[in-house]
C-alpha cells in the first residue's frame, strides 16, 4: 500500500484502501485485509494517500497500557460515529468530558507516546504517557486553521486500571481536549472549503477558508455539503469577522435533525432552515442564497444549478448560479483576463495567447505603452481601463489610461530612497479601484493608497510590523485582505493582513491589522500573487532547500500536491482569479513563461519583466 508501517499493540485501528467487502471482513473480526503474509497495523498514512481509510477497533482484553495509548491515538484518526471506538479506550468519566470537536492540534507527524513517567503501574497512581511531536497548526472549534512556527508539543495521557467484566483493564482517565493528529492524517480526514460573507457595507462576497471533514463528520453525522452549510450559518471566523457581514437573520440554523442535503438531477439544492430565517425579505434572501451557492462550489464536480431556501417548509427564495454572479468577489469585465508585462524597451505590453502555442504581443495605448517612461514594475486596474507604472529606477509612480492616448502627467509619488531596492515596490489595485504601493525608503517607509488611482497618497498604517519593512504587496479582489512581503533580519516572510476602513465613506481611514503568517513552511519568500478568492501562488525556499513555486491557502495551509513544476531563478509571479488561466512568471533563465493546465512551463517572451494579471 505504500504506507509507513510500525509495529504496535493489536488494539490499533487499521488503515486500508476502500474496497468492496471491507464491512463484511470487519464484522467477521478481521483487523485488515491482507493478500498474503503477516497482518500488521499501520501508524500513519502518507500525504496524498486519500483512499486510505481508518476503521477503529476496540481494545482487546487484557491489553497493556502502551497498547491502549496506541489504540486510542489511532482511533482518533477514524470516521467512527461520535468516536465510539475511541471512547472505549477511556473511562466513563473521561468519555463524558472529552470533546473531540473542541479543536484539532496538527503535528508534523503522528503523536509519539514516550515511556511512561511513573515506574509503577499501581491501581492508585496509574501511568502517565508523555506525547511528543512538532506542533505546526491548530484548528479551532470554528474550523479556522492557524499555522504555527514548528514548536515542541507536550501533551499527556493518564491511565488507570478499572474493573471491566470482572477483570482489571487499563483505561485512559485524563487526556487532551479535542483531537491530536499528524499532518498526513489531518489532510486525509479534512478538506479546505471557502465559506462566503459580504464585505462590510458592500455588495460583493469575501472568501473565508475553513476545514471540514472529507466524509461524514463523526460528531454531527453530517455529510460534507451539510457541514459546509452549517459552518456558513455559524458565522465568519474571528479573524475575518470585523470586515464582513452576513445577511442571515440572527439565530438562523439548519432545520433540526438535518444531516444530509442532496442535489437533484438538475444539480439544484433545497436548504431547510429554522423559523429564524423567515424574517428575511426577498432581497436579503437572495444574498443569503448567493452565500450558499458560492460556498458549495468547492464541493460539487459540476456547477450548482440553483439554491432554494426554505423556512419551516415554506419557500423563501430561489437563486440560480448565474444570478449569483452579481455578487462575485472578483467582478471582472466578463472577458478572459490576459497577462501584461514590461517588454525589453520598458513599455507596458499585453500578452494574448490563442488556442495554440502562438503568443501575440502588443503595446497598450497611452503613455505607459509608448516607451518614453522606462518602466520597471506595472499594475493594471481590474477594469482594464487604467494602469500604474513604476519607473525602472523605482523612483516615480505614474497612472494613465490604457484605452486612450494622453500625456503622462506628473508622478503620483516620488520616492527619496537611496537606490532602486529602497524605493517603490510593484503597485497593486484592489477591487474597489484603489491603487496601493509601498515606499521602501529606509528614512520614511510607508504603505500608500490612492483612492480611485488618483489624487494625494494616503498613508495606510500597518499594525505588527515589529521593525520589518514592506518589500512587496498584493491586495485581494475583495479589498479586505492584503498579502505583504516583509523583510527583517535577512529574511522575507509572507503575511496576510486584514484591511479595515473607518470614518466616512468619502474619506475613510484605512489600516492593516492582525497580520498572520501565510507561508510558515518557507524560510524566505521572493514573490506572491493572488490565485483566487483564498489562494496564493508563492515563490520561496524552505530552510536549506531550493526555490519552489507552490500554492498556499491564505490561512497558511497547504498540501503535497500544491507544488508546481520546477522553474529556476523566478523573480515575479502572476495568477488570475480564474483558475483556468495559466500562471505566468518571470524567470531569469527562460524569460516570461506560462504554465497551462496539465503542461510544463512554456516560454512566451524571451526578454521581459513584471508579468501581471489585472489587479
Amino acid at each position: 500500500m505504500g504506507v509507513d508501517r510500525r509495529r504496535f499493540g493489536l488494539g490499533r485501528a487499521v488503515r486500508t484502501p476502500v474496497v468492496l467487502g471491507v464491512l463484511a471482513l470487519l464484522l467477521a473480526g478481521c483487523a485488515s485485509i491482507p493478500d498474503s503474509g503477516e497482518v500488521e497495523p499501520v501508524k500513519a498514512s502518507p500525504a496524498g494517500e486519500s483512499q486510505v481509510r481508518v476503521y477503529a477497533v476496540p481494545p482487546r482484553e487484557k491489553a497493556g497500557p502502551a497498547e491502549i495509548v496506541d489504540g486510542f491515538l489511532e482511533a482518533m484518526t477514524s470516521d467512527d460515529p461520535d468516536f465510539a471506538m475511541a471512547r472505549k479506550y477511556l473511562t466513563p468519566e473521561a468519555s463524558r468530558y472529552w470533546q473531540p470537536g473542541a479543536g484539532t492540534t496538527v503535528l508534523r507527524a503522528a503523536p509519539d507516546p514516550a515511556v511512561p513517567k511513573e515506574a509503577s503501574g499501581s491501581d492508585s497512581g496509574g501511568l502517565t504517557y508523555p506525547l511528543y511531536g512538532d506542533r505546526i497548526a491548530d484548528v479551532d472549534s470554528s474550523h479556522a486553521y492557524q499555522p504555527l512556527d514548528p514548536t515542541a508539543y507536550n501533551g499527556t495521557i493518564h491511565l488507570v486500571r478499572q474493573n471491566i467484566g470482572g477483570t482489571k483493564e487499563w483505561r485512559i482517565d485524563d487526556l487532551p481536549q479535542g483531537l491530536v493528529l499528524g499532518e498526513s492524517d489531518f489532510q486525509r480526514n479534512y478538506r479546505s472549503v471557502n465559506k462566503y460573507y459580504f464585505a462590510s457595507g458592500e455588495n460583493w462576497l469575501v472568501a473565508d477558508p475553513v476545514y471540514i471533514r472529507q466524509r461524514i463528520d463523526p460528531t454531527s453525522r453530517m455529510d460534507p455539503v451539510t457541514q459546509a452549510v452549517r459552518v456558513l450559518l455559524d458565522g465568519p471566523t474571528n479573524w475575518l469577522k470585523p470586515v464582513v457581514d452576513s445577511p442571515f437573520p440572527s439565530g438562523t440554523a439548519l432545520q433540526k435533525g438535518t444531516t444530509s442535503l442532496e442535489f437533484d438531477d438538475r444539480n439544484a439544492l433545497k436548504v431547510p432552515l429554522n423559523e429564524k430565517a423567515s424574517k428575511a425579505g426577498r432581497t436579503q434572501c437572495r444574498k443569503m442564497a448567493a452565500q450558499l451557492l458560492f460556498t458549495l462550489r468547492d464541493l460539487t464536480a459540476t456547477p450548482v444549478g440553483q439554491v432554494e431556501l426554505l423556512a419551516d417548509g415554506s419557500s423563501l427564495c430561489v437563486l440560480s448560479g448565474d444570478q449569483a454572479e452579481e455578487f462575485a468577489p472578483d467582478r471582472t469585465t466578463g472577458r478572459p483576463d490576459n497577462p501584461y508585462y514590461v517588454d525589453d524597451r520598458g513599455r507596458l505590453s499585453l500578452l494574448q495567447a490563442g488556442g495554440g502555442e502562438s503568443v501575440d504581443r502588443s503595446q497598450v495605448i497611452g503613455p505607459l505603452g509608448k516607451g518614453d517612461l522606462k518602466l520597471g514594475w506595472v499594475g493594471v486596474a481590474r477594469d482594464e481601463k487604467h494602469a500604474a507604472g513604476v519607473t525602472k529606477d523605482a523612483k516615480s509612480l505614474y497612472v494613465s489610461s490604457i484605452l486612450a492616448d494622453s500625456e503622462p502627467g506628473d508622478p503620483l509619488v516620488t520616492s527619496k530612497g537611496p537606490n532602486e531596492k529602497e524605493r517603490l515596490s510593484a503597485p497593486s489595485w484592489d477591487g474597489r479601484g484603489d491603487l496601493w504601493v509601498a515606499d521602501r525608503d529606509p528614512a520614511n517607509p510607508r504603505l500608500l493608497r490612492f483612492a480611485d488611482g488618483e489624487g494625494e497618497p494616503r498613508t495606510v498604517t500597518v499594525d505588527g510590523l515589529d521593525g520589518a519593512r514592506i518589500e512587496g504587496l498584493r491586495v485581494s479582489a475583495d479589498g479586505v485582505r492584503v498579502a505583504l512581503l516583509l523583510a527583517k533580519d535577512g529574511r522575507t516572510t509572507l503575511q496576510i493582513g486584514r484591511v479595515e476602513r473607518h470614518g466616512s465613506a468619502a474619506e475613510p481611514v484605512v489600516s492593516v491589522v492582525e497580520l498572520q503568517s501565510a507561508a510558515p513552511q518557507l524560510e524566505t519568500v521572493t514573490a506572491v500573487s493572488w490565485a483566487g478568492p483564498s489562494r496564493l501562488v508563492v515563490v520561496g525556499k524552505e530552510q536549506g532547500g531550493v526555490q519552489q513555486v507552490r500554492y498556499m491557502q491564505t490561512d497558511g495551509s497547504t498540501s503535497a500536491s500544491s507544488v508546481l513544476p520546477g522553474l529556476n531563478q523566478v523573480t515575479a509571479i502572476a495568477a488570475a482569479d480564474d483558475d483556468q488561466q495559466p500562471v505566468v512568471a518571470d524567470s531569469e533563465d527562460a524569460g516570461i513563461v506560462r504554465l497551462p493546465t496539465g503542461a510544463n512551463w512554456q516560454t512566451m517572451v524571451e526578454v521581459g519583466s513584471s508579468p501581471v494579471y489585472p489587479g
